[in-house]
């Protein structure tokens, strides 16, 4: 698997590794001598009460090279998992085997972590998934693992035991979060502005009672700023009035990648998770007492079409704002559990933020709170609190983008100037906030979950964040070994089992990568921190650029770190069967920079293409299906009406055409009865440009790079 660069490197290497194992084997036979026991590889470390999610038989010290890669398996054998035959395809097992303990419909946090946890305890479960692990909700939100500052808030003034409760219960999650995945979560600080005197010793107390809430899951504490430490260290602040600043700690992650970390550790201790295969009707069998029950669901391969059943003894739906769907497939007259809230966030340059510090507005115009916080070499900003309807992939309205940039501005200096055009991406996600008659408004309702069981047993878990989805699973699986008499081997083992990727880990580990590999230093950097110790497994993936240094490792987009090893590492390891999986939920591209995400697009194909087998027709679907979700992220719909070739140059004035008029032969590829959507931008293509530049010279008929009054009159006169 690991690429060996010259014939004296293996002579050298496997020398030293010879003198080294004759060393050990000494060492070994002098030990069982001594003390007459015997010596296992198992001996020569301590006992950890971790469990690790790879059958390795030991595990590797931080910052070295694992030695050996456990390799999930290929989503065929997850298939035919699931349609009761051997992984090979072979029909041998017996009815018992053929049925599961539990089926847990959903990918997402939630989905994954109720996988996780029921695998780790000794049952037979499997996990299924309409479109993408983290499609939905779970990769579009606020990026932070947190307690919820202003739900103490609320707590404290309207002595809400629940609020109380809740913030808790996420501050100890939270803790459990940054230990099992510690490469893809880290403690952020975050300032909250002062800007009234009496405000300052409020905000302390608040912040000291956060982390004294937390107890022994603590981390950082929290202090306090005067106003010249505070610009040292947020210079964009906007200075006048400011009386000083609260800086408190919380946790950050990257949402999608986390998520699909979750899935595949799951199915390293042996549950069957598959995407892209949806549930299109629920099995009911009737009991000993004579009434039904769900005892699994019928389902269809998205890639092709074919439809087949599976058998649970029970069901947990996991779906997040697509619950009811499920309950109404159950009970056709089910009231909606979930009231939708969508929450827009946008990203913005990495300039606008400092590198290692967010901050809280906890004061906006209409009373909610505005995050802005550096993420992956941008900067996400939000989040809106508006009531919608639930579909697959909301799109942000402007008027959600431009609330959220005019609160922006009031908090940052005014030599400061953020655009509509400096927004990289803006998307829209769901929230599966859980109804409450009683509440008027959905930002009074508690992102608290709920367990809701049938008549006819299925279980739904609705609700909550993603800092609690740990405990979320562990609620819900309890619920069902109790629901419907399973045996599992053990207890929940989630809040001690690291995530694959994290047993190899160290801060410093792209140092290794840099010398074993010659990539680049921010590449390592950006490897090691969202892959952790499989960074290995995907450099070894990488094609050779063809220069000295780096040496291996071609870029997606030459702005990021995205290499091309990452998209054959997500379809071999990480079950990605589309564009969109890799550059919106493996890659965070379409996230951190849609239009750079749609520069990529080409290349990213190609590479899928050749994992995958795709052919022409494949090829061009796949663009198709980008593009349209890219206008999710903030891209215009008039991409769409693009030609295919995206890399063609812009037209050329037509032979004989009359300057001065609009010639629609150079000016088709503009999209004026949209015209919002090209000033609403700040970056464009340079066929884009071209096509733009050639637009404005038919205007500007004397040439002097102006367009005047002049300049337009033979068009009034033609049209006279």
């Amino acid at each position: 698997m690991w690429r060996q660069h010259t014939a004296r490197q293996v002579v050298k290497y496997g020398a030293a590794g010879a003198v080294a194992a004759a060393a050990t084997y000494g060492g070994i036979q002098y030990y069982q001598q001594r003390t007459g026991r015997r010596m296992t590889i198992a001996s020569m470390y301590p006992k950890s009460s971790v469990i690790y999610a790879d059958p390795l038989e030991t595990p590797t010290p931080p910052g070295m090279r694992p030695h050996a890669f456990w390799t999930p398996p290929k989503r065929q054998e997850m298939i035919n998992d699931l349609k009761g035959l051997a992984r090979d395809g072979a029909d041998t097992k017996t009815e018992g085997e053929r049925e599961f303990d539990l089926l847990v419909i959903g990918g997402g946090a939630t989905g994954a972590g109720c996988t996780l946890d029921a695998a780790t305890r000794g049952l037979r479960v499997a996990m299924v998934e309409r479109d993408d692990f983290a499609s939905g909700t779970s990769s579009k939100s606020t990026k932070l693992v947190h307690g919820g500052v202003r739900y103490l808030q609320k707590a404290i003034m309207g002595l809400d035991y629940e609020q109380w409760k809740m913030v808790r219960e996420a501050l100890h999650e939270r803790k459990t979060f940054l230990n099992i995945a510690p490469y893809l979560s880290n403690e952020l600080p975050i300032l909250l502005p002062v800007y009234t005197w009496w405000q300052l010793p409020y905000f302390w107390i608040g912040c000291k009672m956060y982390d004294l809430l937390a107890g022994k899951q603590g981390i950082t504490g929290s202090y306090a700023l005067g106003r010249t430490k505070t610009l040292e260290n947020f210079p964009m602040l906007r200075a006048d009035g400011l009386v000083g600043s609260l800086v408190y700690f919380d946790g950050q992650h990257n949402d999608a990648r986390m998520n699909a970390a979750l899935a595949v550790t799951a199915a390293a201790h042996g549950a069957v998770v598959a995407n892209h295969v949806e549930v299109t009707s629920l099995i009911k069998e009737r009991d000993a007492d004579g009434h039904e029950r769900v005892r699994g669901a019928m389902l269809r391969d998205n890639e092709t079409g074919e439809e087949w059943p599976v058998r649970a003894r029970g069901v947990i739906n996991a779906t997040g704002p697509f619950s009811d769907a499920i309950l109404k497939m159950d009970e056709p007259t089910m009231p909606d559990i979930v009231a939708p809230s969508s929450g827009v966030h946008l990203v913005l340059p990495s300039y606008f933020s400092p590198k290692n510090m967010g901050m809280l507005d906890p004061a906006t115009t209409d009373g909610r709170v505005v995050f802005f916080l550096p993420w992956e070499g941008g900067v996400v900003a939000g989040t809106t609190d508006t009531l919608c309807d639930v579909e697959a992939d909301p799109k942000p309205s402007e008027k959600e983008i431009e609330w959220i940039l005019a609160e922006i501005r009031r908090f940052l200096s005014p030599d400061v100037k953020i655009r509509r055009g400096d927004v990289l991406s803006a998307w829209s996600g769901i929230r599966p906030l859980v109804r409450d008659p009683r509440a008027k408004n959905t930002k009074d309702l508690v992102r608290n979950h709920m367990i809701h069981e049938s008549d006819s047993g299925l279980i739904t878990i609705a609700g909550g964040k993603w800092t609690t989805y740990r405990e979320m699973a562990k609620e819900t699986v309890d619920r069902a070994i109790d629901s419907f008499k399973l045996r599992p081997l053990r207890d929940c083992q989630t809040e001690s089992i690291r995530l694959i990727g994290s047993h190899a880990w160290s801060d410093t580990m792209f140092i290794k990568l840099v010398q074993n590999f010659g990539v680049d230093l921010d590449v390592a950097k950006h490897l090691a921190h969202n892959y952790g110790d499989r960074a290995w497994a995907v450099c070894a993936l990488a094609d050779y650029s063809g220069a000295q240094y780096p040496a291996l490792g071609q870029r997606i987009h030459p702005l990021y770190p995205f290499v091309d090893a990452e998209v054959r590492y997500a379809v071999q390891y990480e079950y990605a069967l589309s564009a969109v999986d890799v550059i919106a939920r493996r890659m965070r591209l379409a996230f951190l920079d849609a239009q750079a995400a749609r520069e990529s697009l080409p290349k990213v194909i190609e590479i899928m293409a050749a994992e995958l087998k795709w052919d022409d027709k494949r090829k061009q679907e796949e663009s198709r299906k980008a593009l349209r979700f890219l206008t999710t992220m903030g891209l215009p719909d008039s991409i769409l009406d693009e030609p295919a070739s995206s890399q063609a140059p812009a037209a050329a004035p037509a032979k004989g055409s009359r300057q001065g008029y609009v010639n629609m032969q150079t000016t088709g590829d503009l999209n004026f009865l949209d015209p919002a959507s090209y000033y609403r931008r700040g970056v464009f293509s340079a066929e884009e440009i071209g096509a733009i530049l050639a637009a404005f010279s038919e205007f500007d008929v004397h040439g002097d790079g102006h367009i005047e009054v002049k300049d337009i009159q033979p068009l009034f006169s033609a049209i006279n």
